[in-house]
């Protein structure tokens, strides 16, 4: 790369535009957002391939700032590059309904294609983005032709200290996903000082061990080197690539070097001054049309002209490939509707753990929709997620359907929403619900992307018994259902696991968590998949009720249990399965008030778990709100006193 006059004045101007968005915000990360601009300028100018027309192109090179707090660049790139961010947007950098928020917001901000804030889950998604952009290549008849795109992020000190960057980049340098580059601002500082403070790696032989190419760019203000490195990690034939930039923070500025700069605006005085370095002394939210027309003549050209050619060999392949074609344009458009039916093929056992109707599920989505692609944290044959006959996905295997992703939970959850975020599939993702905790946060940032992401989270009691308090899910439940966007299903019995999978697939932007038993329920003669369609339901009727039992999962076949020994004293029982909560409350105020018709005070809530989320239906809850025990299921179930003798005495309690 001839670094020319033009791509100088070009740095300056981006960085002068962020130095001014965080001070008219008097809000902002100055700090790493300064010292990477020449890389993101170099990536936009000479390799990335995305079409401002047509943002949403589904083979464009994917970009994840997984350092989400430099966001302030990131909006004045998209800005000199033609996306529909405005100069009034970045005037409006981080006020109320900006299209410049404080952290970058996929389906808020043109251009935009991940969001981020939490650091280190960019790498992940980015990870993710680069398995289905390979996996998708795999699984179509000439696959290069429709997918074949590389996958960038942008990452800080403080993204790989966080454990998820671990999980992840260990996963791709198994997977081999040699698309996938990792741009690394090795600034050597976090918000509260220096990184020797909290950080002593040896990043290039971290990455070395777990099989990445490494290139060590030794100045950051080298345009040239960038260019020569990305240049070479695009010719990686069998490992992801990890380019290591050695910059300073806040370079230009009189804080360079120093940590005060990370999250702090600059001032005018310092912004005016660092200005002056780089040779810029325009007025604030300056962009000369000389800096617009390079970046259109470069970044705007390529991307035009790939587009392009990306639909007219489309639509020869789709020409060629009918069936193909459609398949994609239905995993794209998440269409389960030609393919769900096979789910009524599922028995309805008698007698069977959830987590067994559910694995039978997976066997049946998987036969029959193309475009699936999960599995399970190390706990495939708990969970019920392997697939017979399949080979697992892995380098010489990328048109399998079931992941091993190991002991990575949390990693699995953030690979699983950049693939969710990449497009083209539908995903699963296996664990025991007491280890939703290892990956809550994925499962927030899911939500928050309206990402319609499937967890199975199976073990949903203390009926696991044996395996003690570590195992024994309490405050989970409680945790999950009051995560906005998220859909838990807790189903009773095999029909309701069935009802909930279909849900859980027809699902465009809520995340639905199926909250699956180990021990086997009773399949009740009167549950339906309209029910859960609805949220809750009355599952047994009567029309003389005085009491109302309400509850969920292995509790519905308790209360049903508990039923006649509470008639025994008199009172007419009548008793609501509530599998999902969130779509109960959903529903119009005359369907709510058919199920739960009896005031508050004759309603009584059952659930082996924390009891906090049912008082919003119940006056009386029985719950169990400590840690579990270690014993048989059945000697732990009767230890905590949810057996239906001591339930019931203690709704008669209660109704007193």
């Amino acid at each position: 790369m001839e670094i020319k006059p033009i791509d100088r004045l070009s740095v300056a101007t981006i960085r002068s535009l962020l130095i001014d968005m965080i001070n008219k915000s008097n809000s902002g990360h100055p700090g790493m957002a300064l010292d990477i601009t020449p890389a993101m300028y170099v990536l936009f100018k000479n390799h990335l391939v995305a079409d401002p027309k047509n943002p949403n192109w589904i083979n464009r090179d994917r970009f994840v700032l997984s350092s989400g707090h430099t966001c302030a660049l990131l909006y004045s790139m998209l800005h000199v590059s033609g996306y529909k961010v405005t100069m009034d947007d970045l005037k409006n950098f981080r006020q109320l309904h900006s299209k410049t928020p404080g952290h970058p917001e996929v389906g808020w901000t043109d251009g935009v294609d991940a969001s981020a804030g939490p650091l280190g889950q960019g790498i992940g998604q980015a990870v993710g983005m680069a398995m289905a952009e390979s996996a998708i290549e795999a699984s179509y008849p000439n696959g290069s032709e429709i997918m074949n795109h590389y996958t960038y992020c942008l990452c800080g000190d403080g993204c790989l200290e966080e454990g998820i960057s671990q999980e992840v980049i260990s996963f791709a340098g198994l997977q081999k996903f040699n698309k996938l580059i990792l741009i690394y601002d090795e600034n050597v500082s976090t918000l509260d000082g220096p990184t020797s403070n909290s950080m002593n790696d040896d990043v290039a032989m971290r990455f070395k061990s777990v099989h990445w190419n490494v290139i060590d760019v030794p100045n950051g203000e080298d345009m040239a080197a960038i260019d020569d490195a990305i240049v070479e990690a695009k010719k990686s034939v069998d490992a992801p690539t990890v380019i290591i930039l050695h910059t300073k923070i806040g370079y230009g500025t009189a804080l360079e070097g120093k940590n005060k700069c990370h999250g702090s605006p600059l001032g005018k005085e310092i912004g005016d001054a660092a200005k002056a370095n780089y040779g810029f002394n325009e007025p604030e939210f300056t962009v000369s049309q000389e800096v617009y027309d390079n970046m259109a003549a470069n970044f705007g050209a390529r991307g035009a002209k790939a587009y392009a050619a990306y639909v007219e060999a489309k639509a020869a392949w789709d020409k060629a490939n009918p069936e193909a074609a459609e398949t994609l344009a239905n995993a794209f458009a998440r269409n389960v509707a030609p393919y769900i039916a096979k789910l009524d093929e599922v028995a309805l056992d008698a007698n069977n753990a959830t987590r067994n109707v559910s694995g039978n599920c997976v066997s049946k989505v998987v036969a029959s929709i193309p475009f699936t692609l999960g599995g399970s944290a190390d706990v495939a044959a708990s969970v019920k997620t392997e697939i017979k006959g399949d080979p697992g996905f892995g380098p010489a295997t990328r048109n399998a359907r079931n992941v091993n992703y190991g002991i990575r939970e949390f990693g699995m959850a953030t690979i699983n929403n950049g693939i969710l975020l990449h497009g083209g599939f539908i995903t699963y993702g296996g664990s025991f619900l007491v280890f939703a905790d290892y990956f809550k946060n994925a499962i927030r940032m899911a939500a928050i992307q309206n990402l319609p992401e499937i967890f199975l989270l199976s073990h949903d009691s203390v009926a696991v018994g044996e395996d003690g308090p570590t195992h024994e899910p309490i405050e989970q439940l409680a945790a999950l259902r009051t995560t906005p966007n998220v859909r838990v299903y807790r189903p009773c019995d095999s029909r309701e696991t069935v009802a909930s999978w279909k849900c859980a697939l027809e699902e465009k932007s809520h995340v639905s968590c199926l909250i699956l038993s180990r021990q086997n329920l009773p399949l009740n003669e009167n549950s339906s998949e309209a029910g859960v369609r609805c949220g809750g339901y009355t599952v047994l009727e009567n029309k003389d009720a005085n009491v109302e039992l309400i509850a969920a999962g292995s509790e519905v076949g308790l209360a049903v249990a508990v039923k006649p020994l509470l008639e025994e004293k008199g009172y007419k029982v009548k008793i609501v399965s509530m599998p999902c909560c969130e779509i109960f409350d959903e529903q119009d105020a005359s369907y709510k008030a058919s199920v739960l018709n009896l005031p508050r005070a004759q309603r009584v809530a059952i659930e082996m778990a924390h009891g906090a989320t049912w008082y919003k239906y119940a006056d009386h809850v029985i719950s169990y709100d400590k840690y579990g025990v270690s014993a048989p299921a059945s000697k732990a179930i009767e230890a905590i006193g949810f057996t239906a003798d001591k339930v019931a005495a203690r709704i008669l309690d209660e109704l007193k």
